[in-house]
């Protein structure tokens, strides 16, 4: 049996039906750019104090209940307290005046008894301001965060088992409808809790529908179609979403309406269940090569091409191949599946830990929120564009390893900026966000490039899972800028670092076929092969899982084997 890419080539690589099935999915990440870092807005806090009910108070002494503190070198109100309000009502009635005849340091403090008064300048309400998460709740304000990609968490590792099970398109738009019904539904949260549970359902089908989606589009998609997409069309149409964030938020100010306003766009991606078709990769890994002939022919249709009288040949041979299923459990069953498995899972981690938090933070470089998320999103349409170029003339390790050096390089001399020159530093974190982004775009195509056919979507799945325990965790990081005010950047530049070097130990992907069992997975490269090694080398003979059969390999000069051109080792 021939290779899938080899037999399905009749169809070129960007037809009419390539054309749709690109434009389709990608539109589909348009929704996820929109809410992945709404909370931004959502969960924003706005400027707040203690609330001072209608008393008998002059106005000198309603001026000055709430004391003065000095955060971050700038004096402002105290957000958790306020001066005993039976103190000050019987020092007013006295007709005595605030710092004139009583000094206000020498009077007792007293929690928000009544509540917190809410600035509206920047926002109507949030989730703070409706639940109070600020002052001994302020914790929950973070947390809210974090739940979010534990549901992306979550949805990472079970779409991606389901995706593998049932199908890229029933998982792709089953997801779809979670996230915009649970994102409708949030509107009507009673409580904090109940707001958190929505919101981790929310996410969830956020994350499977993008994973189920990628996966749906690399597995159609061919050649430089494919990366295409993978490197630039999907996350471009995640970019345009993100960039669409602030102008809705800007607009709907109020948290109930903006989550209404990014729940709706939902409702326009029913049509494309009838315009977006199954993986005929999929479904011949399933031994449903009929389903997968009916695809492809309907598809030569749309591009005015004549297919063959039979495309995948035998059907029994199909079959046979078909009946290689893989599980989760494969990702860590052999050795060189599990170092390559782990590898990818601290790469992973990497870049999901430094653009989530580089994403929170840069939201706080300007004060305008609006603004600062524009900006954030601005910055990864050339980080998008420079990934495509990598995927396409540079080799996988070597894009990684510049990235990396960029993004930890730059994180590091924020440190060294003087004070007074914040445009630097800003510049050099938003670069940092450059290179991190790219890196982002980058593992989602090398990953499904590493994993054979059956086992791509668990394994990407599993690896996003993976990383979700950085995004999990960025919400608390930031605050490490307490201790010191740049511990968050040193924090990403030393993971950044650290992966650097096991990036050196990856295997090479560059212009190969996608794998369809993990015989055909690319092997990881030793600096220096061991003679123990190549001794045993050297009487392997290598299974191709397409053939059904054993194939004898060719040697290098020093002796030891390597697969031809259908093969995992490239040509010595």
């Amino acid at each position: 049996m021939k290779e899938y890419e080899e037999t399905t080539a009749f169809l070129g690589q960007w037809g009419p039906y390539q054309k749709i099935i690109f434009f389709l999915i990608c539109s589909t990440a348009l929704a996820n750019g929109l809410v992945l870092f709404s909370l931004v807005f959502l969960n924003g806090i706005p400027k707040h104090h203690c609330l001072i009910p209608e008393v008998n108070l002059t106005e000198e002494w309603r001026a000055a209940i709430i004391p003065i503190e000095v955060l971050n070198g700038k004096q402002e109100l105290s957000r958790c307290s306020r001066y005993r309000l039976d103190v000050v009502l019987n020092l007013s009635a006295q007709g005595l005046n605030p710092g004139v005849d009583v000094n206000l340091t020498d009077l007792h403090q007293e929690n928000c008894v009544d509540g917190w008064n809410y600035s509206k300048d920047i926002y109507q309400s949030t989730f703070v301001s409706e639940f109070n998460l600020v002052c001994k709740d302020q914790w929950k304000q973070p947390f809210t965060s974090s739940i979010n990609f534990v549901g992306v968490l979550f949805g990472s590792f079970v779409s991606g088992q389901l995706s593998d099970r049932f199908g890229r398109k029933p998982v792709l738009f089953v997801t779809m409808a979670v996230q915009t019904i649970f994102s409708f539904v949030t509107i009507f949260s009673p409580s904090w809790t109940v707001l958190c549970i929505l919101i981790f359902l929310a996410s969830s089908g956020q994350i499977g529908n993008y994973v189920a989606g990628f996966v749906l589009g690399c597995e159609i998609l061919s050649g430089n179609a494919r990366v295409l997409f993978s490197s630039l069309g999907i996350s471009l149409g995640f970019s345009i979403g993100y960039m669409i964030l602030p102008l809705f938020a800007f607009f709907l100010r109020d948290w109930k309406s903006l989550q209404l306003g990014l729940a709706v766009p939902g409702l326009l991606y029913i049509p494309m269940w009838w315009m977006i078709t199954e993986s005929p990769r999929w479904l011949l890994s399933q031994g449903r090569a009929e389903e997968a002939e009916a695809i492809l022919r309907n598809a030569a249709k749309k591009n005015k091409i004549e297919a063959p009288d039979v495309i995948f040949g035998d059907p029994k041979e199909v079959n046979i191949q078909a009946k290689q299923q893989y599980h989760i459990i494969d990702l860590i069953r052999t050795l060189h599946v599990r170092n390559t498995t782990f590898l990818l899972f601290l790469l992973w981690v990497t870049v999901a830990t430094g653009y989530v938090g580089l994403s929170i933070n840069t939201a706080q470089l300007h004060p305008n929120p609006y603004l600062s998320c524009f900006l954030s999103a601005v910055v990864e349409v050339p980080a998008y564009i420079s990934s495509w170029l990598a995927l396409q003339y540079i080799s996988r390790r070597l894009s990684f390893v510049c990235i990396l050096v960029v993004a930890g390089s730059s994180l590091y001399l924020i440190q060294l900026v003087p004070e007074g020159l914040s445009g630097v530093t800003i510049a050099l974190e938003m670069l940092g966000k450059f290179a991190i982004t790219a890196g982002a775009t980058l593992v989602y195509a090398y990953t499904a490039e590493i994993y054979p056919t059956g086992l791509r979507n668990t394994g990407t799945a599993v690896c996003g899972s993976v990383s979700r325990m950085g995004s999990i965790l960025s919400p608390f990081l930031l605050s490490l800028s307490v201790y010191y005010k740049f511990m968050p950047q040193l924090v990403l530049g030393t993971l950044a670092f650290v992966s650097l070097f096991t990036t050196l130990f990856m295997p090479e992907t560059f212009k190969k076929p996608l794998p369809q069992c993990i015989e055909e997975m690319p092997k990881r490269k030793r600096f220096i092969p061991s003679k123990k090694n190549m001794k045993r080398q050297s009487h392997i003979q290598y299974n191709t899982c397409n053939l059904g059969s054993w194939r004898t390999v060719g040697r290098h000069k020093s002796g030891t084997p390597y697969l031809d051109e259908k093969g995992v080792t490239t040509e010595g």
